[in-house]
């Protein structure tokens, strides 16, 4: 089992997501979780659970599904106690020798299933230590059902349930910081992430999840040109931005143990993701500068905190 990143091993690999799914152009979602998959093992195989939200709706339609593993479609609530639940009996039938070879258990969710309504199932399946992998692809709203503010939006962003105007500038509340609340359930594993630009650290991220016994997360930006306004195009500066700008920064805490795995040589103002995006166009009007310099302080703070903790 190789550990170490090489870009052509991976690239020829037979991919597990296939095409022909009907995820939007410009869409990260399916990079990242095709990012996931190209971790596993050719020999190995895996129990892919997925969420109801953008991934299931595109990549499923019954009885086909977009996935060469199996495939199980379970609600917006239960992904984490549906996989733990599978977890659990592939184990039991380990035990009396009814299966072979190994099988990986792998939940992908949105973000509107992950820090919202299926948080309750995600912190049992953790808590009780399935052998498993969560993964959240975060595209920051409930974007499958209309563009709903949920709690990963970030403060300021526009959706249509956080209206601009003379009443509210967007989402007033910050972002939830989900993979601290993760690793506060002591799991043995949990990382952010992105697509494009940062595929190797996407890989040894996943590839690190997926082998090491125990819970496991991962919490990986999807950017989604409907719901933040971008043209497709952009998707891989998009991502370097909110990379390069600290608003998602690439770290992994493993057995308690804080690590940024990335610092950008030249940390660039937040303004500079926001510019690109129409989800975030008012804070750019006179008389709104008030928001750019709270977004940013709001960054800067978080960032010199995970510095802290990174011993850094």
């Amino acid at each position: 089992m190789s550990t170490i990143y090489n870009l052509k091993r991976e690239a020829a690999k037979p991919p597990r997501l296939t095409g022909g799914h009907r995820l939007c152009a410009g869409c990260g979602a399916g990079i990242a979780v095709s990012g996931v998959l190209r971790a596993l093992e050719p020999e190995d195989r895996a129990v892919v659970v997925n969420a109801t939200g953008c991934l299931e709706v595109s990549t499923f339609m019954y009885p086909y599904t977009a996935y060469t593993d199996s495939f199980i479609h379970s609600a917006f609530e239960n992904a984490g106690a549906t996989c733990s639940g599978v977890e659990a009996a592939y184990r039991a039938l380990k035990r009396r020798n009814k299966v072979d070879g190994t099988v990986k258990f792998i939940t992908f969710a949105g973000d509107g299933g992950t820090y919202d309504i299926g948080f309750q199932s995600l912190s049992g399946a953790m808590e009780r230590g399935h052998d498993m992998v969560y993964v959240c692809y975060d595209n920051e709203a409930y974007m499958n059902t209309g563009i709903q503010r949920s709690s990963s939006t970030p403060m300021f962003a526009r959706t249509t349930t956080s209206a601009v105007g003379p009443a509210q500038s967007g989402k007033i509340q910050p972002k939830k910081d989900i993979t601290d609340i993760l690793v506060s359930h002591n799991v043995v594993y949990a990382a952010q992430t992105a697509p494009i630009g940062t595929m190797k650290d996407l890989h040894t991220k996943s590839h690190k999840a997926i082998y090491t016994e125990g819970p496991c997360f991962l919490n990986i930006l999807a950017p989604c040109p409907r719901g933040w306004d971008y043209p497709m195009e952009l998707l891989p500066e998009l991502v370097q931005l909110a990379v390069d700008t600290c608003i998602w920064p690439l770290y992994e805490v493993e057995e308690g143990e804080w690590r940024i795995t990335y610092m950008p040589k030249k940390k660039l103002p937040v303004k500079e993701f926001f510019r690109v995006q129409g989800r975030f166009r008012h804070m750019f009007q006179k008389g709104n500068e008030w928001m750019l310099e709270e977004a940013q302080a709001h960054v800067d703070q978080k960032w010199e905190r995970l510095r802290e903790r990174a011993d850094l």
